[in-house]
């Protein structure tokens, strides 16, 4: 019998979020692994994949700073909510996804330039999301995680 781990992937969800309520490049830079990729979808409707795009590419830290802080140098949060809602360890604890709620507003600061969205100025992150992780030695690291979708109410 293996030991629940999941308290960990829940501190990496934490994490993620303190570092957007701080804009805190490096400490959002420390939930990833060095091999994940980030396909998004360009609205929470937009569940087809054939719509999604990649933004960054694969995970470089340089690059990725550079862009992360960018963003938040031209970006005020407005609020950040984030509820997990479950998360599934594999069962040899190495694994693991995590379904959480996400309603994060961002808006521009019109003093700044932002090559972030075209979209007006707010960036609205909203929906259901669905992080995947995996361990790099003793640490946990986020693989994969498509865009926040939204949940249709059936």
């Amino acid at each position: 019998m293996s030991i629940d781990r999941s308290n960990e992937i829940q501190e990496i969800i934490d994490r993620e979020s303190r570092a957007f309520d701080t804009s805190d490049t490096a400490l959002m830079l420390s939930c990833y692994h060095p091999d994940m990729v980030w396909a998004w979808p360009p609205h929470p409707r937009a569940y087809d994949p054939m719509d999604w795009v990649m933004r960054m590419g694969r995970f470089n830290y340089d690059r990725w700073y550079k862009l992360t802080q960018q963003f938040f140098d031209t970006h005020n949060l407005v609020h950040n909510r984030r509820i997990t809602r479950k998360i599934v360890m594999s069962e040899e604890q190495d694994g693991a996804f995590a379904v959480v709620d996400v309603d994060t507003l961002f808006r521009q600061d019109k003093s700044q330039d932002s090559p972030w969205h075209d979209e007006g100025d707010e960036l609205h992150i909203i929906g259901r999301a669905c992080k995947i992780y995996t361990t790099v030695g003793n640490e946990w690291k986020m693989l994969y995680q498509p865009g926040t979708m939204e949940i249709p109410k059936f």
